[in-house]
This record gives C-alpha cells, sequence and structure tokens, in this order.
C-alpha cells in the first residue's frame, strides 16, 4: 500500500504523514527534507542557491535518510529549499529515489508536495492536507518557539505566502491536488482529529480497491 501526502508548508501533512506510517508499520518518507538537504548542501559550501548545476550535483550527492533534522527544520532551510524545488533538474534527481522508496515490497507513505501527482500517481490512497495560512503560521510559530528560535508570526505569514504563490505557480511538478485525492482541511483541527480524519480515509480508499 502506497499512501500519498501532499500539502502546502505547515499544514500538518508531516505528522499525518508519519502517524499513518506508525499505525500500518509502513517506511516513511518526508520528501521535503531531500530538498532542504540539497539547499543546506549548497550554503554549506557557500554556493549560490539558485546556481542550478550546482543544485542537481549537491542533490545527486544525498544519502537518501542520512539528514539531521534539527538543521533542516529551520525557516531559513524552509524557505532556501521553496528555491531549489522550483529547479526541474534538482526534481529530476531526487524523483528516481523517491519512486525507489515507494517501491518497497511492504509499501511506503511518502508526504511532499507531488506525491500523488506526479511521484505516486498509482498510490492506494492520496490525501491533500492544507489549512488556512493564518493557522499554518500560527504553527509555525510555535513550532519555532519550542526550539528556541524566534518567531515572529507577521514574517513567518510572509514567508509562507511566498513559498504557497512559489510552490503552486512553478512550471515543474507545482503544488496542486491530484484529481483523485482527498481533501483534508486542519485549519481548526487538533493532531487527533487530524489523524483519526486520515485514517478514515485511507480505510475507505483500502475498502474500495
Amino acid at each position: 500500500m502506497i499512501i500519498a501526502i501532499d500539502g502546502p508548508a505547515a499544514s500538518g501533512k508531516g505528522t499525518v504523514a508519519r502517524c499513518l506510517a506508525a499505525h500500518y508499520g509502513l517506511p516513511h518518507l518526508d520528501t521535503g527534507l531531500l530538498y532542504r538537504a540539497t539547499a543546506a548542501a549548497l550554503i554549506a559550501a557557500d554556493r549560490d542557491l539558485y546556481d542550478e548545476q550546482a543544485a542537481v550535483a549537491a542533490a545527486r550527492g544525498l544519502a537518501l535518510m542520512d539528514f539531521d533534522e534539527t538543521v533542516l527544520r529551520s525557516r531559513q532551510m524552509g524557505e532556501a529549499a521553496s528555491v531549489v524545488a522550483a529547479m526541474p533538474g534538482v526534481r529530476e534527481v531526487l524523483l528516481d529515489a523517491q519512486r525507489a522508496f515507494a517501491a518497497r515490497p511492504e509499501g511506503a507513505v511518502l508526504d511532499g508536495r507531488d506525491i500523488g501527482t506526479v511521484v505516486c500517481p498509482q498510490a492506494t490512497v492520496k490525501i491533500f492536507v492544507t489549512a488556512s495560512a493564518a493557522a499554518r503560521a500560527q504553527r509555525r510559530a510555535l513550532e519555532l518557539a519550542k526550539r528556541g528560535e524566534k518567531a515572529d508570526y507577521g514574517a513567518i505569514l510572509a514567508d509562507i505566502l511566498k513559498r504557497d504563490a512559489r510552490d503552486s505557480q512553478r512550471a515543474t511538478a507545482p503544488l496542486r491536488p491530484a484529481n483523485d485525492a482527498v481533501r483534508l482541511d486542519t485549519s481548526h483541527l487538533g493532531i487527533e482529529a487530524a489523524v483519526a480524519k486520515a485514517l478514515r480515509i485511507v480505510e475507505a480508499a483500502r475498502i474500495g480497491t
């Protein structure tokens, strides 16, 4: 069983994906970390984030699961990841790695921006997790504050809106729900309620197959 979870930044898709993976005993891949790690490699090498050739080389050098999430989850890295994720060459390099992960015999749970539309269009179930920009900015501010980082709500909201525009308007694999994806709006849902709804969506899809 392949479960594809897509959605914008801070919508809750990662949390939903991790909980579904734990529930069904499936491996989980947060594909956003691939782009964050690519951006981190560029920054560490003091390379221009907009240098696609350098970004492609960095993406090729990634070890799929060898990530320092403490560094990669920062606000700066999220914005940087959105830049390299818009590059067709980077997406092409990382596409094979994501598909290989999804092709495991037992299946997998993947979350990102284009899982249901590009990476795994054959997924057993596709969920598009969304939430209002205000709700997402509030969540991200709380996350950053808990990690001891500066949490300027206004700046975070502006970043989220900018990332939404970049992700949805890019020429290659733009952020959008697959035609057969089920929408899950988490604007007014806590974690338990969101996961419970996601589980119902998955079970409905399994019964229907």
